[in-house]
């Protein structure tokens, strides 16, 4: 029996293969790509990773069951611990301290992208926080499993720790428990929910692909306040 997640990744699969056609993408698993403009994703990501863990624990607020709630906070420590310590060792080889990591300032598609998601998840029900959360997780899985297919890319001396990350059982165990939840709070929705539903995964499958973008031209705002 098909399940929601299975709707929702016919309809992001396009968006999500052109990450992999993206030349930041490309670059990690060629490992060709230019440090500085890892660099910037790297700060721009470490502050968009305290946000998602805000999301999850408004998500861990809104659950309705024991379950959920554990599930939540099991991402909100694997948020702040796993996958953050990655951005730390990183920045740390580029003498960068953690305290300067949490002074970046957002660029616009981190300002945009994590308002986007936190207005849906404080305004809305457990359903759309779920639907906030899920693009990240489980389309930075489809990358890292993508990019540890190119022969030695997971064994390549900068970027290998990151393919490996998101390539991993631990990382793939928390898409897993997004997907399920996903499934379940879509069970007896109405065809007009599913849609908003939806559409919430599309717009972030989009501002995914923007993050990229930001990431590749070293974005910040068009007008930099000096």
């Amino acid at each position: 029996m098909a399940q929601f997640t299975d709707r929702l990744f016919k309809r992001v699969q396009p968006i999500w293969d052109s990450y992999l056609d993206h030349p930041f993408v490309k670059g990690i698993g060629n490992g060709d790509l230019d440090q500085e403009k890892f660099k910037h994703w790297l700060k721009q990501d470490y502050i968009y990773l305290i946000e998602y863990a805000r999301l999850f624990s408004i998500g861990a607020a809104k659950s309705t069951d024991l379950n959920m709630m554990t599930m939540f906070g099991n991402l909100v420590h694997g948020t702040l611990h796993t996958e953050m310590n990655l951005h730390r060792n990183y920045a740390a080889q580029f003498g960068i301290t953690h305290d300067e990591l949490e002074k970046t300032q957002p660029s616009s598609t981190t300002t945009a992208y994590t308002s986007y998601m936190l207005n849906l998840a404080q305004r809305g029900g457990i359903e759309h926080v779920i639907a906030a959360v899920l693009t990240c997780t489980w389309s930075y899985h489809y990358i890292g499993e993508a990019l540890n297919q190119i022969e030695g890319a997971r064994d390549h001396s900068f970027y290998g720790e990151w393919i490996q990350m998101y390539s991993s059982e631990e990382f793939a165990t928390f898409k897993e428990d997004v997907m399920e939840i996903t499934n379940r709070v879509a069970e007896g929705k109405s065809e007009s929910q599913l849609n908003e539903l939806e559409e919430i995964v599309v717009y972030t499958s989009y501002y995914e692909y923007m993050f990229w973008d930001m990431a590749e031209n070293l974005e910040t705002w068009s007008i930099p306040v000096q």
